[in-house]
């Protein structure tokens, strides 16, 4: 589709990259003490008119600015989430005051919209350069927001270790990317696609060290094992919620990236339908993601076992549920995708759930060990008890929407009859981490004595963590209506269309 044709495909990106010039023009013209409420409201405006375009973009997939960029379901399904994920963050972000007062909170706003239009941006992507930007403007922000305790130390060092590490992942990944781009001659994914269809067999070895090298960068980005070393470092440094969010929505865009290029790429057709990969010699590539699989449930979950911090605890187990994702993509078929989308999307609601109880607890005494969150379950009930219900949605208990996203992720190996002994892994270390999140409800409820001392914090704060509470249950009882969202939403565009 043509420049000036696309960009009414293209408005809710747009609309996020105007609010950001705005946001700036008036922290340029707006001194006063209201700046940080201005920006906050301009923020969720931006949020609110991006929905409203978003939802209007009812159009059979298509491709816009010369095939750059995909306008189809899938996509959209992705940035319902980044703007369900960014508007939590959003909600709960004024009352979090014990360590966001000291700092401008208009440029966290701020960057966060800009972090948004890059996840757009890679929910979207068909083109190796918009894959690579893409990817850079959600690191670089990333990047700022995770260091923007600039008088904390372990935010600024994780800020660091997070640089170092996405610099190195981004400096490998474009390197893979630009042996792609030798190999096959174009920037398009479907055009790459053709082209390793009828690659020459003196080419095997540049392809498979490309996949690799490509892998490692969308390993970086999901947190898998071995590239999972950044996680919790940065995790525990940066502020609460900016943890939470990553813990969630540049994850969600990790998957929904690599699930469309690998898929379209290395897949054994671009709609995914035939439930295999491509072979490619010497290179075995449905194990080699099995085996990445269990190498990150199981790296994740043991040392989950040994934190003592709950943002570190949290962190690790982000890392295991990377890992429970990617036994559905082991195996390409549209089966593996929706199971993955649920699962993410279910994903979004106890994990963030999970880290606003954290800012609840830490606003109001400053916790962050679970030692010291004894009889926490007495003195505030009721968050106490959404905490219990998020974990055990995490750990996969019915009756919680966790359990069926789990359902849905084993029945993918079950039905296919391949990789047996991973369904089996990823039983055996849903059972670890069950172990490791009852500490933490253990903690809340048994290892002090009952009192009637009350706590309470902000109701924007308190009543959101009730409201994720909401679709965690809900989905675990009644969970058809979402997945017929996501079946509805696995339409992706292709030339042939």
């Amino acid at each position: 589709m043509p420049n000036i044709q696309s960009l009414t495909y293209f408005l809710p990106e747009l609309i996020l990259v105007g609010f950001v010039m705005v946001i700036i023009l008036a922290d340029v013209f707006f001194r006063g003490r209201n700046r940080n409420r201005l920006v906050w409201l301009m923020s969720l405006t931006a949020l609110g008119v991006t929905a409203v375009f978003l939802f209007l973009q009812d159009t059979p997939p298509d491709a816009i600015f010369y095939g750059a960029l995909a306008v189809d379901p899938y996509s959209r399904f992705f940035k319902w989430i980044f703007l369900l994920a960014t508007a939590v963050i959003y909600i709960v972000s004024p009352p979090y005051t014990r360590e966001l007062d000291k700092n401008p909170r208009h440029e966290y706003y701020l960057f966060m919209l800009l972090v948004v239009f890059g996840l757009f941006l890679m929910a979207s992507a068909l083109d190796l350069i918009i894959i690579y930007l893409s990817i850079e403007i959600v690191s670089i922000g990333s990047f700022i927001l995770a260091g923007f305790l600039k008088q904390d130390r372990l935010s600024s060092e994780s800020s660091l270790k997070y640089v170092i590490y996405g610099a190195l992942s981004s400096g490998v990944m474009l390197y893979g990317l630009s042996l792609l781009f030798g190999i096959a001659g174009s920037t398009n994914v479907f055009e790459i696609q053709a082209a390793l269809a009828s690659l020459p067999e003196k080419a095997h070895l540049t392809l498979v060290v490309a996949l690799l090298l490509v892998l490692t960068g969308f390993g970086y980005k999901i947190a898998m094992v071995p590239f999972h070393f950044w996680t919790p470092d940065v995790y525990q440094g940066a502020p609460t919620t900016i943890t939470a969010y990553l813990s969630v929505a540049p994850k969600a865009a990790g998957f929904a990236l690599a699930l469309r290029i690998l898929g379209i790429t290395f897949g054994a057709s671009p709609d995914m339908n035939l439930g295999t990969w491509l072979p490619v010699e010497g290179l075995p590539f449905g194990t080699l993601i099995a085996i990445f699989s269990a190498a990150t449930m199981t790296v994740g979950n043991i040392i989950a076992v040994q934190q003592s911090s709950v943002k570190r605890l949290l962190a690790y187990s982000s890392i295991a549920h990377a890992g429970y994702m990617l036994m559905a993509a082991a195996i390409l078929n549209a089966q593996a995708v929706s199971a993955i989308m649920f699962y993410l999307a279910v994903y979004l609601f106890m994990n963030l759930g999970a880290f606003l109880v954290a800012i609840f607890i830490h606003n109001r005494y400053g916790y962050d060990e679970i030692e010291e969150w004894k009889g926490l379950g007495f003195q505030a009930p009721a968050v106490a008890v959404a905490m219990g219900i998020f974990l055990f949605s995490l750990t996969g208990l019915p009756p919680t929407a966790g359990f069926v996203g789990k359902v849905y992720l084993f029945s993918v190996l079950i039905e296919a009859r391949q990789f047996w002994w991973l369904a089996v892994l990823g039983v055996l270390n849903s059972v670890v981490s069950l172990y490791y999140y009852m500490r933490i409800l253990k903690a809340m409820f048994l290892d002090s004595e009952p009192t009637d001392e009350r706590i309470s914090g902000h109701p924007a704060l308190s009543g959101t963590i009730l409201l994720l509470m909401i679709p965690v249950l809900l989905f675990g009882v009644y969970w058809s209506p979402l997945m017929n969202l996501v079946r509805s939403s696995l339409e992706f565009f292709s030339p042939g269309m």
